[in-house]
């Protein structure tokens, strides 16, 4: 196994497990808020660990699987889970353009994240047909987010759901995951030393 899989593939299962951790600890200790940007940063992190129902947290786990089995088939390299990674805290940081969201918690704007960053790695370094693919997710996933209109209310309240859902954090994901991901695909690589 590559070394840009085995850290995606250890990205999403560190995801997972801040997901089950933060399950039993109180939510306002770990959820972003953005009244408390500033003083406490870390939250930016753990708001991944906030679910606000068991069909919440099971929908995420299941979730952060998929993106984890779409990074490690379409064989992304290192630089790629480093973006993931970035993103992880900006997707949050993204948020304070909407300060009427007060609370926010769960894994879904940083899984947004890493299937945009899958998608501009396949779209700009990948085969013909894993372009064409690429091409097919990018559009899903923007009908998906135009679809929830996250330039609307904070919190919707879908149909099927037991719980609010912040359609804009979705869109911070996705938007953090892509240029996270076009940064760390085409920054200049340092140049390999000479060997004496």
């Amino acid at each position: 196994m590559t070394r840009g899989r085995r850290a995606w593939i250890g990205l999403s299962i560190l995801l997972g497990a801040c997901a089950l951790a933060g399950w039993t600890l109180p939510h306002e200790t770990l959820d972003w808020q953005p009244a408390l940007a500033l003083r406490e940063p870390w939250r930016a992190v753990s708001a991944v660990g906030v679910h606000y129902s068991l069909q919440h947290l099971l929908a995420n786990l299941a979730g952060v699987a998929l993106a984890g089995a779409f990074g490690a088939v379409a064989q992304v390299t290192a630089r790629l889970a480093g973006a993931w990674l970035a993103a992880w805290p900006l997707t949050q940081l993204g948020l304070l353009a909407r300060p009427d969201l007060a609370h926010y918690g769960g894994l879904s704007g940083v899984l947004h994240a890493g299937v945009a960053a899958v998608v501009v790695f396949l779209l700009l370094d990948g085969t013909r047909a894993q372009r064409w693919l690429a091409a097919a997710v990018l559009l899903g996933l923007s009908l998906k987010i135009a679809s929830e209109s996250p330039w609307g209310p904070a919190l919707r309240y879908p149909a099927g759901w037991d719980i609010a859902v912040a359609p804009f954090a979705h869109a911070s994901g996705a938007l953090a995951g892509a240029l996270c991901a076009i940064i760390a695909l085409r920054w200049p690589r340092p140049a390999a030393r000479e060997r004496p």
